[in-house]
């Protein structure tokens, strides 16, 4: 009776998991699968599909467009400390019983649901060069002239970066919070006993409990860095010349605006290698400490 009932429980399971995986299975597994010998064709839609063996990764390493992407979507790795660390403190924070404090989380997470669109919309006339930014800037004498943030090669990326940053805050103080919930009480109260700082108790106590979160929220962190998208499409294009252009959006402008989808295909193969890459470093340097 008891694997008759495994067995229904199984059944019941895969059905209910049937609709997922197909939708799965067509947008997700067989593009990446078809994308693995698309890499070695010059396939555009319009004309024939012709073997090329690896003349496009021949291309895309002398593709100076390509580079400058991969460089830009290399440095985007530099926030992922930044966010896990801010994350983590605002996670400690919130994770005290204090008046208001649902209200408080509820506010963080709000960045992580709201439209891309609609918050580039704010950022961009907050960033413009009469945004509110600018003025309070002025008004303090910290900038003695206006600065387009997002128009200026010096800084456009830094920004994309910072809106980046105070976008996802929340979405891996969520991951930490559940964390630091199962963590015992016993453990912070026994330190504070025997005089440990709040400093010693959050490296000491808190952080080697959160392991699991802290490599599995790395990992995350890693990979969206270097395919980063949104911000770059919707805010800045690019732009101003290659100074925000990611490896992404030069995969998805070769691809769907210059239909070229063999030397797009063989891109994204290359940034995924890169991606594995640094996913791996990640998780054996986090097993390592």
């Amino acid at each position: 009776m008891k694997k008759k009932h495994l067995k229904s429980e199984t059944a019941y399971a895969w059905v209910t998991m049937l609709p997922g995986l197909l939708i799965l299975a067509v947008f997700v597994f067989w593009p990446l699968i078809y994308s693995i010998p698309l890499a070695f064709t010059d396939y555009s839609v319009v004309g024939d599909m012709h073997f090329v063996g690896m003349k496009n990764f021949q291309k895309a390493f002398s593709d100076s467009d390509f580079i400058a992407a991969l460089k830009n979507s290399i440095q985007y790795v530099i926030i992922v400390p930044i966010i896990q660390l801010i994350s983590l403190a605002f996670a400690v924070a919130l994770n005290q019983k204090m008046r208001g404090v649902k209200v408080f989380r509820t506010l963080f997470y709000f960045p992580v649901i709201t439209s891309t669109v609609a918050v580039s919309i704010v950022w961009s006339w907050l960033l413009s060069s009469g945004g509110l930014i600018n003025k309070i800037l002025l008004g303090t004498n910290i900038l003695s002239e206006k600065i387009s943030w997002l128009s200026n090669d010096q800084t456009a990326l830094w920004v994309l970066m910072f809106i980046t940053t105070w976008k996802g805050v929340g979405y891996y103080m969520v991951i930490y919070l559940a964390g630091l919930q199962s963590v015992p009480g016993e453990l912070t109260e026994a330190a504070r006993i025997d005089r440990a700082s709040s400093i010693q108790i959050f490296f000491k106590i808190l952080i080697p409990m959160l392991k699991p979160q802290v490599v599995m929220c790395s990992l995350m962190s890693v990979m969206s860095a270097i395919k980063v998208f949104d911000e770059p499409f919707v805010l800045t294009k690019g732009g101003p010349g290659n100074s925000t252009l990611t490896a992404s959006l030069y995969i998805y402008q070769k691809g769907f605006q210059n239909f070229d989808f063999g030397y797009a295909a063989a891109l994204s193969l290359i940034l995924s290698v890169i991606i594995l890459f640094f996913s791996l470093f990640v998780k054996l340097y986090n097993r390592k400490k």
